[in-house]
Order: structure tokens, then C-alpha cells, then sequence
């Protein structure tokens, strides 16, 4: 394989891109750029998936195991390949010392082709994100595939820095006046911690997963992929294009392996304390990620759990644009983003704007009236909602018109593609942020098309609510519309000091529940929602330790 050539290039665009935090990606968004038949074949592809073994030749099958169910309604009918972890894992590290051995940039560039296949077959993936996640199509086209794929070259990149920051070796020589010198040969090798466990989510298979896929294949470690039951196919498909690619570099195949679960088996928790895992990667429930981080002793924990993500609107000098881009942040995937926005706090006297002052009352009855618009036409609707992902998502909206008056009720939207497809509307719920009663419903995620608009004393004790929610909740996203230079200052110092990321007066095609590989962080790592970033050096530097080997000169 012409790894070098090919590829070498693309590492170093790479390499600039998380130096500068410029733009750049080299996987295409828009679906036409995957040729004429692009489309069709992809489509064709994910099709005769459907009812069939998803065979890997991996060792250690012993039996098989499938059910999932899309949230557009079909049965996907694929049954995967279940794992005796007594064989499978010894397998797995059988690998190691050939790829460990092979370098950082032999690795890098290996991670590398398995993203430029996966890249190439982005339309079949965007099915199988479809009918696993509940995305839109656009949406698991692009979020499901290039987003996806960048976060994955983007963790390569940052392991390739990581691991090439000290030399392979070192002369090193001491004065020692006029005696001989002391002199010894160094040779510092990047050696990997052991098996990695992707622990995959539901919502977002592969954008979520990619990050800590690639981060501990490229620093050395084998990688088992257990992803969500409802939600295996786009994994799969992963583990089978790195299991092609590595045993065409000529490494053992193994090193990247599938570990599905029989329903209910909760195969996770056994396999996170097993003593061959050594790094851990989670997303999802704040619960399991808490005692992930307590209980995992001996490996290294990276979460991603639940946070309560808040937008403190003080004043706009737009007020036509911050309604348009709440709006769509609400309505986004029904919510169903660790990034969407749930606690609007708004002061009860009102808010300054360029269209004259608004009262609480008004910015509620706004913002819900430019949703409706926003989602008033249902090809529109279904195109921007996608599907709730599971009866849970669907209990909490529920349950979330009773919490308080509801500004917005939601609706339910028909998919004449797909009937069976559970689609509603966001709900909009006005609170009291000085009632115990309130607090409690807008001091927890509720996860999905759910959002409070939570009504405060002040601004200042807007940002005092932030502050707390941030430091005890934890928050992925922050959001903020102030004119105010000095509420500026002060909702920025807020985030510095309790790590949150912050976005300021969008009003315009950038929303606060998005992020850009190579540019922004996701998460920070330094609150509760999340113990790790996507993707940063602290993300890969712990996943290899450097081994010196020091001999007389």
C-alpha cells in the first residue's frame, strides 16, 4: 500500500488545521460530490445489509445476535457476530507488538485510508446512521459521515503530535572535565496501554465514536467496538473497513474487533472491568459514566455524559436573527444533540432589542411563534426533526407538559415515507427560576425537544444560575445575546472559570449545537458533563506512555 504517497499529504493538512483552528475538511458535505450514481449506490448498498449476517471472520463467534429496529419504523434484520471474550480478547493483543512497532506515522497513515473508504461509501453510511440514530437523511449524511469523519482524522492527528513530540532517539553525552564523557544511546518508543472499549451511542454512532476509535488505534492499542444495541450497523460497517485495511498493511486484522450484545445481556459493564481493558471510551448516560469513572480502575475513563446546557439572553441588536437561530438550535434532530440548548433564562422585566423592548412574556411567545414557523410546513419538519430515537425521548416531552404553562405545544408530524416514524415538534415550558418546584425540572436534562424558558430576577442572577448549573449539572454548550460589553465580560468569565464552552450573539447559519472538527472543542472536560474534549492533546496523550531504552555509547 502506497500509504505515504497517498496520504501523507492529508496528515499534514491535518496537522496545520488543529495548529491554526482554521477551516478545512477533506470530506465533502454535499451529497452530489460522491459521483452520479453516488446516491443510488449507497442506498443499494445499505439494502443488501438488510436481513443478512454481517459476517468479520473474527475469532471467538460464538453465535449471533442482532434486533435492531429503526426509529422510521423498518426492521433492519441483521444479525452480528457475539463474542466468547476469552478468545477474542487474547486475539486481539496477539496485534500489538507488530503495530506498535510499525510508528506513529505508519499507524497515522493506516487510520488514515480506513477514514478515505469509509469516506468513500458516506452514502450508505448515512442509511445506516438513519435507521439506527432517527437523524434526517441530510443530517446522518453529513453529521453521520464528513463531521464524522474529520472528528476521526482530527484525533489522528492530535495522537501523530502527541507521539512525535520527543524523538525516536537521542545521543546524549555529559562533560565530565577531563575525564571521558558519559555517554549513552536513547531510544524512546510511544508504547500502547493495551485494549481500548468504544462504548457507542445511539444518537450519534459514528460522529461520537470516531474520536476515541481513532485516537487509540493510532497510538498503538487494539480497539473493541461495543456499540449500542439499537444502534450497531454503522460500527459494524467501521469495524469491518479497518479490519480490511489493516490486514491489506499487513497487521493483524484483529485489532479492531466487534463485540455485540444479546438484548439485555448488558455486556458493557462486564467488559469495562475486565483486566484487559485498558482504555475507555463512553457516551451517554450520566449515570453509567459516573460509575464508568469510579469503578474502571484499571483503565484509562473518557466520558461523555449529560450536562444541562443554558442561553442567557440579556439583549440583541438583532432580535429577528436570535429568534430564527434559537429556533432552529430547539429543533435540530428534536433536540436529541448533548449539544442542544434546554434553559433559556430571560430577566421577567424584559429584554432590550432593536426591535424596541420585550417583555418575558413577548420573547417566550416569539421565539415559540418563529418554531412554528420554522417547522409549519411538514416536509420541512420531517427534513429538520428527524425521529425521536426511542420511547423514553418520547415519555419525557410528554411528561414535560406538565412541568409548567406551556408556551409551544408540541405536535405530531407525519412522515408519509415512513408512517410508523414517531416525529414531534419541540415543547416549550415557561418556569420560574425563583420556585424550588421549577428549579427542580430545569436542574436536570431532559433530554429530547424539551426546553424551558426560565424566567429571573436580572441578568446578574441569570449568569449566578449559569454559574451553579454549570459547576453542579455540568453543561456541553453555553449560549449568550447581550449588547452589554460589561455582561460580555462577565458570562465569559463565568465559562472560563467553570470550563464551559461558550457562543456569543449567534444569529446567524452557525448554531451553539454545532461544532467543526479541526477548530472547536466539544466539551472541555472541565465540568461535569464531560471528563474529556473532543478532541485535544489531553484526549490521546494518555492512551501510550514513552518507554525508554538507554544503552552505553
Amino acid at each position: 500500500m502506497q500509504l505515504t504517497e497517498t496520504h501523507r499529504p492529508t496528515l499534514d493538512r491535518a496537522l496545520e488545521a488543529i495548529r491554526s483552528r482554521a477551516y478545512w475538511s477533506p470530506h465533502p458535505e454535499h451529497p452530489k460530490a460522491y459521483g452520479e450514481t453516488g446516491a443510488a449506490d449507497g442506498l443499494a448498498a445499505y439494502k443488501a445489509l438488510l436481513g443478512s449476517r454481517f459476517e468479520l471472520d473474527q475469532p471467538g463467534t460464538d453465535g449471533w445476535t442482532g434486533g435492531e429496529v429503526s426509529p422510521y419504523g423498518p426492521e433492519l434484520g441483521i444479525e452480528y457476530p457475539h463474542p466468547d471474550l476469552d478468545v477474542l480478547l487474547p486475539a486481539m493483543r496477539a496485534g500489538m507488538a507488530a503495530w506498535r512497532d510499525a510508528g506513529p506515522e505508519t499507524r497515522a497513515l493506516v487510520c488514515v485510508e480506513i477514514l478515505s473508504r469509509i469516506s468513500a461509501r458516506t452514502h450508505e453510511f448515512a442509511h445506516a446512521v438513519m435507521h439506527t440514530s432517527g437523524q434526517a437523511f441530510m443530517m446522518a449524511l453529513q453529521a453521520g459521515g464528513p463531521h464524522a469523519q474529520d472528528r476521526g482524522l482530527e484525533a489522528v492527528a492530535y495522537a501523530y503530535e502527541e507521539q512525535t513530540r520527543t524523538p525516536q532517539t537521542a545521543d546524549w553525552s555529559k562533560p565530565q572535565g577531563k575525564r571521558d564523557p558519559l555517554e549513552l544511546r536513547k531510544v524512546f518508543t510511544a508504547a500502547p496501554r493495551g485494549i481500548a472499549l468504544l462504548i457507542g451511542c445511539n444518537t450519534f454512532p459514528t460522529w461520537n465514536g470516531y474520536p476515541g476509535l481513532f485516537a487509540s488505534l493510532a497510538t498503538g492499542n487494539p480497539v473493541l467496538v461495543k456499540p449500542h444495541p439499537r444502534a450497531v450497523l454503522p460500527l459494524a460497517m467501521t469495524v469491518r473497513v479497518a479490519r480490511e485495511v489493516l490486514a491489506e498493511a499487513g497487521f493483524d486484522p484483529n485489532l479492531v474487533a466487534l463485540a455485540a450484545e444479546r438484548p439485555g445481556e448488558g455486556i458493557a459493564k462486564t467488559l469495562t472491568l475486565r483486566p484487559e481493558i485498558r482504555i475507555i471510551d463512553y457516551t451517554g448516560s450520566t449515570e453509567f459514566g459516573d460509575w464508568l469513572e469510579e469503578n474502571a480502575r484499571q483503565a484509562q475513563v473518557y466520558t461523555e455524559k449529560a450536562g444541562v446546557n443554558t442561553v442567557v439572553i440579556d439583549s440583541t441588536d438583532d432580535y429577528k436573527g436570535m429568534l430564527s437561530n434559537l429556533a432552529f438550535s430547539l429543533s435540530l434532530y428534536s433536540g436529541q444533540m448533548c449539544t442542544t440548548p434546554q434553559n433559556l433564562l430571560i430577566p421577567r422585566d424584559g429584554i432590550t432589542t432593536d426591535a424596541g423592548p420585550k417583555s418575558y412574556d413577548e420573547v417566550v411567545a416569539d421565539l415559540a411563534a418563529s418554531v412554528s414557523g420554522l417547522l409549519g410546513d411538514d416536509a420541512r419538519a420531517n427534513a429538520l426533526l428527524g425521529a425521536l430515537v426511542n420511547p423514553d425521548v418520547k415519555a419525557r416531552l410528554e411528561a414535560a407538559a406538565g412541568l409548567g404553562e406551556v408556551a409551544l405545544p408540541s405536535r405530531e408530524v407525519a412522515n408519509p415515507e415512513f408512517p410508523d416514524a414517531v416525529v414531534r415538534t419541540p415543547v416549550i415550558v415557561k418556569l420560574d427560576g425563583a420556585k424550588p418546584d421549577d428549579e427542580a425540572s430545569f436542574m436536570s436534562e431532559c433530554f429530547g425537544p424539551v426546553s424551558f424558558a426560565v424566567a429571573v430576577d436580572s441578568t446578574s442572577d441569570a449568569l449566578e444560575l449559569l454559574r451553579r448549573t454549570v459547576r453542579d449539572k455540568g453543561a456541553m454548550t453555553v449560549g449568550a445575546y447581550t449588547t452589554s460589553a460589561e455582561t460580555e465580560r462577565a458570562v465569559e468569565e463565568v465559562c472560563l472559570e467553570e470550563s464551559a464552552q461558550l457562543s456569543l450573539n449567534l444569529t446567524g447559519g452557525v448554531y451553539v449545537n454545532q461544532t467543526a472538527a479541526f477548530s472547536d472543542f466539544h466539551g472541555s472536560g472541565g465540568n461535569p458533563a464531560a471528563n474529556a474534549a473532543l478532541c485535544d492533546g489531553a484526549f490521546v496523550s494518555n492512551r501510550f506512555r514513552m518507554v525508554e531504552i538507554r544503552r552505553q555509547a
